[in-house]
């Protein structure tokens, strides 16, 4: 309104008198219609919506702090493609585990019940159901027809990581993540929370190591195995040799010891989507506070943890690696992040 006013002052000296004249009134009637017990003071709008931020379910706190992101340990393949560099991470939320079997069943189910007139049954299971076909596929003369059949579907399954997801498809249940828990505070008078997402590539190896600097593992240096001889992760600790860690495919999450932070499974299990688009030389180039590397013209996404199928150097906190953003394989998940709004403080308030 008062943008409008002075904008129709510049053509006419009419409008110019009148048009003080009407934004004397507009500021008078803006003293008679606002607060009576502000004394002419500066004390801004009344009546806002109270905030509190709080830890999503299934959700833990990472502090804000600064670390150096980067190889842990010698770049064996010299792939140059992670140098170090130390970076500031603000606070934020993520996933205790990678998300489950049953957690995502309760997105599919919500999206066929709401949504199958709109996006149609094509869409929903090209890009939203899992792909279990991918047990055969990504190995040949591999006896993958047991899993292809249960893995999603029974309830043995349960609690064992989603897999066969693509990053297109990760993206689509963190919209629907956001929208299914902001409606339910908006019923219930709370104002939103933020965007559930995937992790940047920084935020997740700095969730990773779990407060432990220059880690190699999560769970610190420079070991595999404990005191005992027994596996730390779900990886392959030897050619033809799965089965050693205790699992023989995929864990049930959780199966291992968290890190510092709370958080299982940022080492082996499955790998993990994270939001940034894979670049060789994405290090140098990048900021150093809150970095993440943006190309939507990129089809390659940074997945880090490494598998179950994986040696133990893709475990490393500082390895990083790619997949095509329309892949779902048996060996990449993902869990969610969020932003935590509040003081730059170090702890949560």
């Amino acid at each position: 309104m008062i943008e409008q006013v002075f904008a129709a002052m510049k053509k006419t000296p009419f409008l110019h008198i009148f048009g003080i004249v009407l934004v004397s009134a507009i500021f008078a009637g803006c003293n008679k219609l606002g607060t009576t017990d502000d004394n002419g003071q500066l004390v801004g709008v009344p009546d806002r919506d109270s905030w509190q931020m709080i830890t999503p379910y299934g959700m833990v706190y990472c502090p804000p702090g600064t670390f150096h992101m980067g190889q842990a340990d010698e770049d064996i393949p010299n792939t140059l493609v992670n140098l170090n560099k130390q970076v500031t991470i603000g606070g934020f939320y993520i996933d205790d585990t990678e998300i489950t079997n049953n957690e995502y069943r309760q997105f599919i189910y919500a999206i066929m019940e709401d949504s199958l007139d709109i996006l149609g049954e094509d869409f929903i299971y090209e890009i939203l159901y899992p792909d279990t076909t991918v047990w055969i596929r990504d190995f040949t003369h591999h006896m993958g027809d047991p899993l292809t059949e249960y893995y999603f579907y029974h309830p043995a399954y349960d609690e064992y990581p989603l897999i066969g997801v693509s990053w297109e498809g990760a993206q689509y249940f963190c919209d629907w993540r956001t929208k299914y828990l902001n409606q339910w505070r908006e019923d219930n008078g709370l104002f939103k929370m933020p965007n559930f997402r995937l992790p940047s590539e920084a935020e997740w190896e700095y969730a990773s190591r779990g407060g432990r600097d220059m880690a190699m593992f999560p769970w610190g240096n420079p070991y595999i195995r404990n005191g005992r001889g027994c596996a730390l992760a779900n990886f392959k600790p030897g050619r033809g040799n799965y089965y050693d860690d205790g699992f023989a495919y995929t864990a049930p999450v959780a199966s291992y010891f968290a890190n510092d932070y709370g958080i299982y499974d940022m080492a082996g299990n499955v790998s993990e989507w994270c939001e940034d688009a894979f670049f060789e030389a994405a290090m140098p180039i990048v900021w150093d506070l809150n970095p993440t590397y943006f190309d939507e013209n990129e089809p390659r996404k940074v997945i880090r943890g490494g598998s179950w199928k994986d040696v133990a150097y893709f475990l490393q906190t500082g390895t990083r690696t790619f997949e095509y953003k329309d892949s779902a394989t048996s060996y990449i998940g993902f869990r969610c992040a969020m932003t935590f709004l509040g003081r730059s403080s170090g702890a949560e308030f």
